[in-house]
């Protein structure tokens, strides 16, 4: 365990003292949320990502040691664990180099060349390759074995040939040089399936494309992979031999194992060895796992990417608690309203029929503002699906009626609505509301909050990722569902009207946990203080003290409880309150008071100094909610579709999702239009999020539109011009499956690395050309 501890504390650049006790909290079941926010003097104050980089970690040399011991053990029933084997395997530091040295003694289906083994035919194999003076031929035809099969001397020489062949594939050195030089060197290639150029037309930028591995972006790797696997594209892995007419792979393969061709009796058949073992055995095997590797890594930095969204938008701004007026867009089927109370309580339902073919309009708009005057509504939802923008027409009319009612509308995303609608929770939270009209009720709750609406929603179809239906699904929903924790616990529960789904988000919660609290809450009435969780059935004290600080109760018996501070912690604030000689009502917001205090004054040997910082800093604005301020986005009155867009428009919008190429903005059209990360700041920038993230309200310029291909190219630099942006290759746009690849790009060969057996044997090869 050791060894695990000091490798994560390197890789961390933390100390062996914080890792080890960040690992015992884990293991007694601690969950990371409050791993963060409450034993910070324990862990040495790791936040919420190096935790969570930790677990993963963990978890994987935990599992790497397990496969260890398992391959130790496996080798030693063989009798062939020698000293140096044994160290090189303890030294692994990763589960491929572990495999590599594991691959010889794996148990394995008969191999060709066992069955030569079992003929006696491995002397001579060994015999050939330590003196290639032999003439194979002759010395071939004293191992003839009429019973085993090897009735000739060419028979004898295959069988040898697969004998040297398993060796040179099985050499853990070799492979691991040999990896590392496909994954530098080597290029994948595309081109499309013979036949299928109109099926494949999606993926015409692919069509005769090559490029760097190790270069190609997680987008475009996938979008290849798709391509792939739905029999569009070949793709290919390959390495530029020049004028060579020797793979420098067999170059490096026959250095390693002293072979030459100088014209000797057994050169030209261990030169046929080398050239069998690289294309049956080793190129085939790396091939499938560079490339798998290429997906891998591709499919974590979707998932990171996914995540990045994902929290964005759960740490969107809340309206708060206002009655709400949702409207789910449709026209044949009408437009759905569900108006919500301040808590989120459903209170009535409409359907309206105002556009096409009904055309209901002013009967349509009479309903609305009857409904909004009735239960003092002031702002409007309007789901951003079909008809989304002439209902947001019909928002705007209403709203110039009626001006007295004070209303303001607002456009909001209903990715996913259309699952909550017909799922069994939506079902037990409105049984007695038809299934189109739960969408509406979806869609007025993601004003009020975020948050709460969303972790309704299985994370992955809220549709803030890029190609997340092929990436590992296991991968994306434990990443997903942890930063959904995350975000639940930042932000804390008001545990007197949460649903049950916001509950088992919360820290040492689960489903059960949070059906019995809801249920306590029915039967017993509101919580008037935390210590009351107790009292739920199956909720203990381990359980509590997880849970507890990120449970909040805004108007119970003690104020503390409606603030993050954990209630184990509550003997400090009666220490503050005893020196100042003052109630906790009185000190709670004073922030003269709060910040004339020592938190030297207040430690000790439980509770030290960044917990007593962050009481004081918490008694200061109590409860309060990490979330930005809520602000609305106004899409340009006439422009609804994408024929109404001009070039050099100047637009508002809000960021749909940001990818690693760039972000996608709703600008009203019914297609988010793209902004390039070359057009995204006067500045160069790496990464878009440093830029904007998804909610993020932005002014952008119109540089392309393709009605046909429903593509819109936007700037958020307003200096652009449309002019000069039609001949820049970084302004390109993308399809609309949000991942058009780029341009096929010319690669320059890279040159080979310096020093070792790979970088002679290059060379030779070159002195050769010469």
């Amino acid at each position: 365990m050791q060894k695990i501890v000091n490798q994560i504390a390197e890789e961390l650049n933390v100390s062996k003292g914080q890792v080890t006790a960040a690992v015992e909290l884990l293991d007694e079941g601690a969950t990371v949320p409050f791993i963060s926010r409450y034993r910070k003097e324990k862990t040495g104050g790791l936040d919420d990502i190096q935790l969570r980089n930790l677990e993963e970690r963990l978890g994987y040399l935990r599992e790497l040691e397990d496969r260890r011991d398992t391959v130790l053990n496996s080798i030693r029933e063989q009798g062939k664990l020698t000293e140096s084997l044994e160290r090189d395997i303890v030294s692994a530091d990763t589960k491929t180099r572990l495999e590599d040295l594991y691959l010889p003694y794996k148990p394995k289906r008969r191999t060709k060349a066992q069955i030569a083994r079992e003929a006696g035919l491995e002397p001579l194999a060994l015999k050939l390759l330590d003196d290639p003076v032999i003439d194979p031929v002759v010395e071939a035809f004293q191992y003839i074995n009429q019973e085993a099969g090897f009735t000739d001397e060419k028979a004898v020489l295959d069988g040898a040939r697969q004998i040297l062949m398993e060796l040179f594939a099985e050499d853990a050195e070799l492979l691991g040089k040999l990896r590392e030089y496909l994954w530098n060197e080597g290029f994948i290639k595309s081109q499309v399936v013979k036949g299928k150029e109109h099926e494949a037309a999606k993926f015409s930028d692919y069509f005769d494309y090559k490029e760097a591995i190790r270069q190609i972006p997680s987008h475009r790797a996938l979008a290849l992979f798709r391509g792939r696997n739905e029999a569009l594209l070949n793709l290919e892995l390959v390495v530029d031999e020049g004028l060579s007419e020797v793979s420098p792979c067999e170059l490096v393969i026959a250095k390693k194992f002293g072979i030459e061709d100088l014209n000797r009796p057994a050169d030209a058949w261990l030169k046929d060895c080398v050239r069998w073992a690289w294309k049956v055995k080793i190129f085939t095997h790396l091939d499938l796992e560079l490339k798998m590797r290429l997906r891998e890594s591709a499919e974590e930095e979707a998932i990171r990417v996914f995540g990045h969204n994902l929290g964005d938008l759960l740490l969107a701004a809340p309206a708060g608690n206002l009655p709400i007026l949702g409207l789910d867009p449709g026209l044949r089927t009408g437009v759905k309203i569900a108006v919500v109370d301040a808590t989120g309580k459903v209170v009535d339902t409409e359907t309206i029929y105002p556009h096409v073919p009904k055309n209901q309009w002013d009967a349509s708009i009479a309903v609305m503002a009857r409904l909004a005057e009735k239960h003092g509504v002031r702002l409007l939802a309007i789901g951003n699906g079909t008809a989304s923008r002439e209902t947001d027409r019909l928002a705007a009319d209403l709203m110039k009626r009626h001006p007295a009612l004070k209303l303001q509308k607002v456009m909001v995303s209903e990715a996913g609505a259309s699952v909550y609608s017909a799922s069994e929770l939506a079902s037990m939270e409105m049984p007695d509301l038809d299934v189109t009209l739960r969408g509406a009720v979806s869609i007025a709750r993601r004003l009020q909050d975020p948050l709460a609406e969303l972790v309704k929603i299985e994370p992955k179809a809220i549709g803030v990722g890029q190609y997340q239906h092929d990436v590992n699904q296991n991968r994306l929903a434990k990443q997903l569902n942890n930063i959904v924790e995350d975000c639940v616990n930042s932000v804390g529960v008001e545990i007197n009207t949460a649903s049950p789904s916001l509950l088992e988000k919360v820290s040492g919660l689960n489903k059960t946990l949070a059906d019995n609290i809801v249920q306590f809450r029915n039967e017993q009435g509101a919580f008037k203080e935390r210590k009351m969780l107790l009292k739920v059935p199956r909720l203990g004290g381990k359980t509590f003290e997880q849970a507890a600080g990120f449970l909040r109760i805004s108007k119970g018996d003690n104020p503390l409880d409606a603030s993050s501070v954990h209630p184990e912690a509550y003997p400090v604030v009666e220490r503050i309150l005893e020196k100042a000689g003052r109630r906790i009502q009185d000190i709670i917001g004073d922030r003269v008071f709060l910040r004339s205090l020592n938190p030297n004054d207040f430690i000790n040997d439980q509770f030290g100094l960044p917990t007593v910082t962050d009481i004081i800093a918490e008694l200061e604005k109590p409860g309060r909610d990490p979330r930005g301020e809520f602000k609305t986005a106004s899409f340009q009155d006439g422009v609804e579709t994408l024929a109404d867009l001009k070039l050099d428009m100047v637009l508002e919008g809000v960021v749909t999702n940001v990818t690693n190429f760039g972000a996608f903005v709703d600008i009203g059209v019914h297609q988010d239009g793209l902004v390039h990360i070359s057009a995204m700041s006067d500045k160069y920038i790496k990464d878009p999020r440093a830029v904007v993230k998804a909610g993020d309200l932005v002014k952008v310029k119109v540089m392309e539109v393709d009605i046909a291909r429903k593509r819109v190219g936007l700037s958020m630099r307003l200096t652009d011009s449309s002019e000069t942006a039609s001949s820049s290759k970084n302004n390109r746009m993308i399809e609309s499956d949000k991942a058009r690849p780029r341009a096929r790009q010319r690669v320059e060969k890279s040159q080979p690395p310096s020093g070792g057996a790979m970088a002679e044997a290059l060379a030779s090869a070159l002195n050769k050309r010469r």
